[in-house]
């Protein structure tokens, strides 16, 4: 895959759950690319009915859609590819597609393993299959999605299809998504040293965050006596775990907010006004979230897992990950008494600023979506 096209494509983006990381990764990168790109969505709702259903819908849609030049489909992992093709108009057939993976349903943490519909990871197997490019977030995501696809295929009984991860590797590559710089006009506050570090939770209120070991560890701190504020970002659920609740009750005289932010700027303003961004997650494929937040000047503490150890720079990795849930409560302990000598390193900010953010990223993205067009334009 080589980023060196510069053409302008018709680019038609269907994203069936249109909200969170996928929203924040399309404003990203829509706000300044150099294509011309069409816009289908659903909202971020529902997930299982949107995996089954959303091809189609926009089958149906893009039948309805008046004759366009278009060059690309982009989509999701939470749309059925393989469907899609299928019940696209015969003269749609064979477009381009390329599906970004931002999360999957092979790997995804579930409560129990036995309870794992496998429907839904074969359906990611098949829009692998039947997608010409497929995108994955991190290492971490590629080389976990292709482990849990193999291990999958093999408990089939018979007629298990031949090296199904091996094709899929062949199509695959890891493509960062781009992040949103802080808008213009928000800047960090001038603090008075004596003032406590605002410890921050801008993740999903969900169970696959793994909530209570950081919960668990600010208790401990808060019965020690130890200073902090917090703020609790994120989007909320009906089924939120319930010890965000039982959080809220004992600390609440240190929350300076709890709930999702109204509209992007409030949210940047938190990120703006916090110190220290900490994460206790089992699953996360990328975390645009985290990448937010060094962005804004908070200084990381993240678990020594998943894809966060590609975030930092190699040679900082003693310094911001943490060795496992045990250990959570110590180094936030270490993070707070630091404080505020041991802020966020400038190298840091700059490494999450050129990888994953920034117009450079943009015109990277746009190149690399061009060259998959002219490449498979060169092998018809």
């Amino acid at each position: 895959m080589v980023a060196t096209d510069c053409r302008q494509l018709n680019i038609l983006v269907l994203e069936p759950y249109d909200g969170g990381s996928h929203r924040a990764f399309l404003n990203a990168w829509m706000s300044s690319t150099r294509h011309h790109v069409r816009l289908l969505t659903l909202p971020a709702r529902k997930w299982k009915w949107r995996m089954r259903g959303a091809a189609i819908w926009f089958a149906q849609q893009i039948a309805e859609l008046k004759p366009d030049p278009t060059d690309l489909i982009f989509t999701c992992d939470m749309l059925s590819v393989a469907d899609l093709r299928a019940l696209l108009p015969a003269n749609r057939r064979s477009l381009p597609i390329v599906t970004c993976f931002h999360e999957n349903q092979l790997t995804y943490p579930v409560p129990d393993e036995a309870d794992r519909d496998y429907q839904y990871g074969f359906t990611n197997i098949t829009s692998c299959l039947t997608s010409d490019e497929v995108w994955f977030n991190s290492e971490f995501h590629r080389t976990g999605f292709l482990a849990a696809a193999d291990a999958l295929l093999k408990k089939m009984p018979d007629f298990v299809p031949p090296d199904i991860p091996t094709i899929i590797a062949d199509r695959s590559h890891v493509v960062y998504p781009i992040v949103e710089q802080p808008p213009k006009g928000i800047e960090r506050l001038a603090r008075d040293p004596n003032d406590p570090p605002v410890l921050l939770w801008n993740h999903r209120w969900e169970y696959d965050k793994n909530p209570e070991p950081f919960f668990n560890a600010l208790v401990e701190l808060d019965n020690r006596g130890v200073d902090f504020r917090l703020v609790l970002l994120g989007e909320t659920f009906r089924d939120a775990p319930a010890i965000f609740d039982e959080a809220r009750r004992i600390l609440d005289s240190r929350i300076l907010h709890a709930g999702f932010a109204p509209d992007r700027r409030t949210y940047w303003q938190w990120l703006h006004r916090s110190d220290i961004v900490v994460s206790s997650a089992i699953q996360e494929n990328f975390g645009i979230s985290i990448v937010e937040a060094v962005l804004a000047g908070c200084r990381p503490l993240l678990p020594n897992r998943l894809s966060y150890p590609e975030l930092i720079p190699i040679n900082l990795h003693e310094r911001y990950l943490y060795a496992n849930d045990e250990n959570l409560a110590h180094a936030i302990t270490g993070a707070i008494q630091s404080w505020p000598t041991d802020q966020v390193d400038e190298t840091v900010v700059a490494y999450a600023n050129d990888r994953f953010a920034g117009n450079d990223r943009n015109v990277l993205y746009d190149n690399i979506l061009a060259s998959v067009s002219l490449s498979l334009e060169t092998m018809n």
